[in-house]
């Protein structure tokens, strides 16, 4: 009896070791596995090219370069605490930070990301489920389409406008009706990301700040799949120095003529040309 009880023990402490090397080998392959899916989205450089002043009233929801000329899109309402008491649609002297024209929204709209797709303004608004549409280059306001969802940001990949409302979804509409086309939502490492707004559309990809982050997200807009990712703490701590009333980053812009891209934040001091990395 003794011996089986030995023996018997010997069995339980070897069942016990391969179990622990099994939990080990799990654990082995859980790390190896979240560190695969960790490098599917690559960390891109940002370096600042120039600053430009840039007005701190300016509660920025939306910015485009167009034919070489800034446009601003900024947030207010009534109900709102944040931003100021209208927001605008703004025509910025990049060189001065100075709005060169402004329309301002009615007090009860709280505006939000703007576009430009064949001389035609598209501007979003937050809750109200407008969006509102001007002519270049008087920026005159030619009509009002519909909007199923919040509006956060917009941006154009010359046929579709492509929205975001704060969720991990972008949605794309039809331009002339603002008809919904399709859905996509974006994943980073399989798990859904949340908070995209401000949108550019640079070179195929969509660009997203995500609010309150210091994050700008490389989207593939077929797959919505974020393939890169671009830290803007230093220039964050800097325009915080600068001015601590300053607000979250918000705000991407691309001149595809000069090939140049911009960035700033809500009420932010100073606004940005950069170069990204690969």
């Amino acid at each position: 009896m003794r011996r089986l009880f030995t023996v018997s023990i010997l069995f339980i402490l070897i069942a016990a070791f391969l179990g622990c090397d099994s939990n080990n080998a799990d654990k082995t392959n859980d790390d190896y596995n979240n560190t695969y899916r960790a490098n599917n989205v690559a960390n891109i450089s940002i370096s600042v090219i120039k600053s430009y002043p840039h007005d701190t009233a300016s509660f920025t929801q939306g910015l485009v370069v167009y034919k070489g000329q800034l446009y601003e899109g900024t947030g207010g309402a009534e109900y709102s605490p944040v931003g100021s008491k209208f927001s605008q649609l703004l025509r910025v002297n990049i060189e001065t930070g100075k709005a060169e024209k402004a329309v301002s929204l009615a007090p009860q709209y709280f505006g939000e990301g703007i576009t430009i797709l064949n001389d035609t303004v598209y501007q979003l608004t937050w809750r109200e489920h407008k969006v509102f549409v001007y002519t270049l280059p008087d920026l005159k306001k030619v009509k009002e389409l519909p909007l199923n969802t919040e509006g956060w940001g917009i941006t154009t990949d010359g046929k579709q406008l492509i929205v975001s409302d704060g969720s991990s979804n972008l949605y794309f509409y039809e331009p002339s009706t603002f008809r919904l086309m399709r859905t996509q939502a974006v994943t980073q490492n399989g798990d859904l990301s949340f908070n995209l707004n401000e949108l550019e559309y640079i070179e195929g990809y969509v660009y997203a700040n995500q609010w309150q982050q210091p994050y700008i997200y490389k989207i593939e807009p077929e797959s919505g799949q974020i393939v890169g990712r671009i830290d803007v703490t230093q220039i964050w701590e800097r325009i915080k120095r600068i001015d601590p009333m300053a607000d979250v980053p918000n705000g991407i812009a691309y001149d595809a003529e000069a090939k140049k891209i911009y960035i700033t934040g809500k009420k932010w001091p100073e606004l940005y040309e950069v170069q990204l990395g690969n």
